[in-house]
Order: C-alpha cells, then sequence, then structure tokens
C-alpha cells in the first residue's frame, strides 16, 4: 500500500536522506514540529549515511517522538486508537538541568 493512498494522513515530502533529508526531519523534531517519524530503510544494503540514521534515531528518543522503521510498527502505530481516536497527551522530558548543567571542569 502506498502511503499517499491514506487519505487521513498528511504526508510532507523532503529529501533523501543523503541530500539533506535526514537533517530536514532532525530539524522538524527539535522544532516539535513532528509528531510521528516512520523512517523506512532496506536493512539488506549498507546505508552511506548511517550516522544521519543513528543521529535521527537518537533525536527521536530525546524528543520522545514515535518511531517506526519497519512496516509492521508503523501498522501499529497507524492503527492505534491513540492515531486518531483518543487524544495523546506526549510526555515531554525536562532537559533544563541538563542544559545549565556546569561546564566549565
Amino acid at each position: 500500500m502506498l502511503v499517499d493512498a491514506c487519505p487521513r494522513l498528511t504526508i510532507n515530502r523532503l529529501k533523501s536522506g543523503p541530500l539533506g533529508g535526514d537533517q530536514q526531519l532532525g530539524a522538524l523534531i527539535a522544532q516539535g514540529r513532528l509528531d510521528i517519524l516512520v523512517f523506512l530503510i532496506d536493512p539488506m544494503t549498507t546505508q552511506p549515511h548511517d550516522v544521519d540514521i543513528k543521529a535521527l534515531t537518537r533525536l527521536s528518543t530525546v524528543y520522545n517522538i514515535v518511531l517506526a522503521m519497519t512496516r509492521s510498527t508503523a501498522d501499529f502505530v497507524i492503527n492505534s486508537d491513540f492515531f486518531e481516536r483518543r487524544p495523546y497527551r506526549q510526555a515531554k522530558t525536562d532537559y533544563d538541568a541538563y542544559i545549565d548543567r556546569d561546564t566549565d571542569e
């Protein structure tokens, strides 16, 4: 099934990862403009931008973003009651103590 065939989804197409798409996604996450990230890769080929992919998984964890990296996970997320029927309040982590830490050591 093509993602475009899902009329209830808002789809924003970005550039390919090696052309800056990973950085575009990272910026959306850091700006709080992304709720769910479906990021599918071919696990049978090496990824020349593997470091960028790892950065996205780290950002998704830091900002508590739902990250689906397999079709099965994406299916579970899209079919979850939280997707449309029930409100979901995302837990925000307070990083103020980390930001304000003493770095003079």
